[in-house]
């Protein structure tokens, strides 16, 4: 049996914990709570009792990320040196203050799903730095204006969440290696990624290219992840995300939010 943990952000890993306890598959709406020992602990309890934790990251299923993530994983881009994540919103003066209880705001808030394809492409940062700023004043001290740079041996990944974007917002993911890039913009709706390679491979041609995609709206990537967790339940394949890469989704965020250091 599973249960979906969808309390509110200060609320969910207090829920994750209980029903792991009861010895129960977890849907875990992001993120994984501020308490660094206590998600340590749910995921080692998951882990003893052979549970799953399906993490609510559901850009995972959708079909730019993973065609990029082929990219790398292929050497097609080559040596990845840059990662650039762009996801503002817009948040009324209400929906601020339920997160401004929340030191790094926004940040802390959406972050999670870009650092979720950022550590899938690069793995554990070796270094973390961020600016949180409060720059649209409608709530005091609310970070609502946010950058996080994650610093590799060979690369480096900014993301920049802000919840003062004026709507329709822009986001984008852009993906930077010696090889060749890789641009989706938007990824809300998807139409096409754009390709730019220095010479001919595979079944691409050299230079730029626009690559179509299916759309992947939020409904569409909300079954996608229920049925792999479904899936992943019933033993049929092995979860998208192994448990360690789940704790370094987390770790980061919270070293970006001052959480931890």
């Amino acid at each position: 049996m599973a249960v979906a943990a969808e309390g509110r952000n200060d609320e969910s890993l207090d829920q994750a914990e209980q029903i792991v306890a009861a010895g129960k598959h977890v849907w875990y709406d992001k993120p994984a709570g501020t308490s660094w020992p206590q998600w340590q602990r749910v995921v080692a309890l998951a882990a003893e009792r052979k549970l799953i934790i399906q993490m609510g990251y559901m850009f995972r299923y959708h079909h730019g990320f993973q065609r990029i993530a082929q990219w790398v994983e292929s050497g097609l881009l080559g040596q990845v040196y840059a990662i650039r994540a762009h996801m503002s919103t817009w948040l009324s003066e209400p929906e601020q203050r339920v997160i401004a209880r929340h030191p790094g705001g926004i940040c802390y808030d959406l972050a999670g799903h870009m650092l979720d394809q950022i550590i899938w492409l690069l793995g554990r940062p070796q270094q973390v730095s961020a600016f949180l700023r409060s720059d649209g004043g409608v709530v005091p001290g609310f970070k609502d204006n946010t950058l996080v740079v994650c610093s590799y041996p060979r690369a480096l990944a900014y993301v920049d969440i802000a919840a003062i974007e004026a709507p329709p917002v822009a986001r984008r993911f852009e993906v930077y290696g010696e090889r060749g890039s890789a641009i989706l913009e938007p990824f809300e709706p998807a139409a096409v990624l754009r390709l730019c390679l220095a010479e001919a491979r595979d079944s691409y041609v050299q230079g730029e290219q626009f690559i179509s995609l299916q759309d992947c709206p939020r409904q569409m990537l909300y079954e996608l992840e229920l049925d792999a967790f479904l899936a992943s339940i019933l033993g049929e394949r092995p979860p998208d995300r192994p448990a360690n890469h789940d704790l370094i989704v987390q770790e980061t965020l919270l070293r970006a939010t001052g959480e931890i250091e």
